[in-house]
């Protein structure tokens, strides 16, 4: 793998992206970045002012061997990811190489680079298949492939300052506050993060002008009405407008767009770089199999087909959040004044504030991919901070699984490297994370009623893709949920493909040859 970066090295620049949710601390983790998960700081309580007074508050549900959330700011995640890089020799680095312009083929994708820190001269660097990351600002890449990014551009503006300084009490906390007296008629954001630092997202008026606050010292008395007089120091000063659009299309041939270059949101809820990590996993193991011929061209179809749709819910859930947040007509004004002051009554549930949804993992139960089962339906977005029942569609819970003494005629799992599992077969007898074991293929989940060797020799004559299946009695044991005669057919990124009852071997074949593409149209 090629990786065509435009900065000459990397910069740490401030936090910005910092709330990385548990299913995306697994992506990570399979890939050998469990440190990120061990650096970050575990927020576990969120709490809703109005005017002062403290309105609600919750706490994250802590199941599961990974937090439900950690804060950690994006520029020490790219120098852990960086630092993996480094050391693997299927990947390399090149730095001053500023993509201009795409031309794709049957066989390939040419990238036309220029280089150096003029920019004066110019590179082609040819692969089999692009991943567009390059932000936001891909204008010239999107046009290049004829994808449009219509949305729209909130006029509010935000001011997010980073502190260091001693908060006792306040390290695990994250204050939301709406129409405080230090900044009346709007809202304040205060999110602990690592090594005693602090994020204060505050909105501020159109006016706002960073440099005059500064040259007056209205920033120090801006942070002290946050702070009070304990000594601080300032690490990174930013101002930013929220954007709110999503590509028309995410996959042109061989070409993916992912991350910030399909789709941009408003900050509130965390939906940014939680969404742009699953668009990578999602590409990579496609494009993975495609090119080891486990799997046909036309499986990439289905990254824009998954991907666009989890990007087009992150923007319903964001764009009703800012609706709440930063109202732009009297009518959304009042409703906002109208719930802040019942609920400063006691009058509305704590679920009627709107601070912003976090973000969860997308639910493929549409997905050309996946097999439909009556009895377990997807139910739709689940309640806030509640996850979705088992269905086809739905990535599997992430829970504790004790490796038998005995692997049977199973394969022999592979764990992740991070702290929170061992690059190693574990030992018998061992407990590791259930979805550590799920990332190298096609895995049979099965109720011990089953013939599974008989079925997991059905799935291995449909593919030559990895299948395995563990134990089915530590399966059982692990997966509550598991129903007695289901077997739960699931693909690279844990996502469940297909819940079959009491299957055929002929229907394990082929869910396992439709959750990798073998059923599509041609491309």
């Amino acid at each position: 793998m090629v990786v065509l970066e435009r900065r000459s090295r990397r910069t740490a620049i401030g936090s910005r992206s910092i709330c990385q949710q548990r299913d995306v601390l697994d992506i990570w983790a399979s890939v050998g970045a469990g440190s990120i998960a061990d650096e970050g700081l575990t927020w576990t309580t969120g709490r809703i002012f109005h005017r002062g007074k403290e309105l609600t508050s919750w706490r994250f549900d802590a199941a599961g061997p990974l937090p439900p959330f950690v804060n950690i700011s994006q520029s020490r995640t790219e120098e852990i990811l960086q630092e993996l890089a480094d050391a693997d020799p299927l990947i390399t680095i090149r730095w001053d190489h500023d993509v201009t312009d795409l031309e794709q083929d049957a066989t390939g994708v040419t990238a036309r680079c220029t280089t150096g820190a003029s920019g004066a001269s110019g590179a082609f660097v040819r692969g089999s298949f692009v991943v567009v990351c390059s932000g936001g600002r891909s204008v010239a890449l999107r046009d290049a492939l004829g994808v449009d990014f219509p949305g729209e551009s909130g006029g509010d503006r935000f001011l997010i300052v980073d502190v260091r300084t001693d908060w006792p009490g306040r390290e695990t906390e994250r204050h939301f506050h709406f129409d405080p007296p230090w900044n009346p008629g709007r809202q304040v954001l205060i999110h602990p993060c690592p090594d005693s630092v602090y994020r204060i997202d505050w909105q501020v008026p159109p006016e706002f002008d960073l440099d005059a606050e500064r040259a007056e010292g209205r920033l120090d008395a801006r942070i002290r009405q946050v702070l009070g007089d304990r000594p601080y120091e300032v690490l990174w000063v930013t101002e930013y407008r929220f954007h709110a659009r999503v590509a028309s299309r995410m996959a042109v041939g061989r070409v993916l767009l992912a991350g910030d270059a399909a789709h941009v949101y408003a900050p509130f809820g965390a939906r940014g770089l939680n969404s742009g990590v699953p668009d990578a996993e999602n590409a990579a193991w496609k494009i993975a199999f495609v090119s080891r011929g486990w799997s046909p061209l036309a499986l990439l179809d289905t990254y824009d087909i998954e991907r666009r749709a989890a990007a087009l819910e992150n923007l319903d859930v964001t764009t009703a959040t800012m609706r709440f947040l930063a109202p732009s007509t009297e009518a959304e004004r009042a409703h906002r004044r109208d719930v802040l002051e019942r609920a400063s009554a006691g009058a509305v549930k704590a679920g009627d504030i709107d601070s912003g949804r976090f973000a969860e993992p997308y639910w493929y139960d549409r997905s050309p991919l996946t097999v439909p089962e009556p009895s377990r339906p997807c139910v739709g977005r689940p309640p806030r901070g509640t996850s979705s029942p088992v269905a086809p569609g739905v990535i599997v819970p992430d829970v504790p699984f004790r490796i038998p003494s005995e692997q049977g005629a199973t394969s022999e799992p592979q764990l992740d490297g991070s702290s929170h599992g061992d690059d190693q077969a574990p030992a018998a007898g061992r407990t590791v994370r259930l979805r550590a074991l799920l990332r190298d293929g096609i895995t049979l989940l099965a109720d011990p009623s089953l013939p599974h060797r008989e079925l997991l020799a059905a799935a291995e004559k449909a593919t030559s893709a990895p299948v395995s299946c563990p134990a089915p009695a530590a399966v059982q044991e692990a997966l509550p949920d598991l129903r007695p005669g289901e077997l739960w057919v699931v693909r690279p990124d844990a996502h469940i493909a297909a819940i079959l009852q009491n299957p055929a071997p002929e229907a394990v074949a082929s869910a396992v040859r439709k959750a990798l593409g073998h059923d599509l149209p041609a491309t």
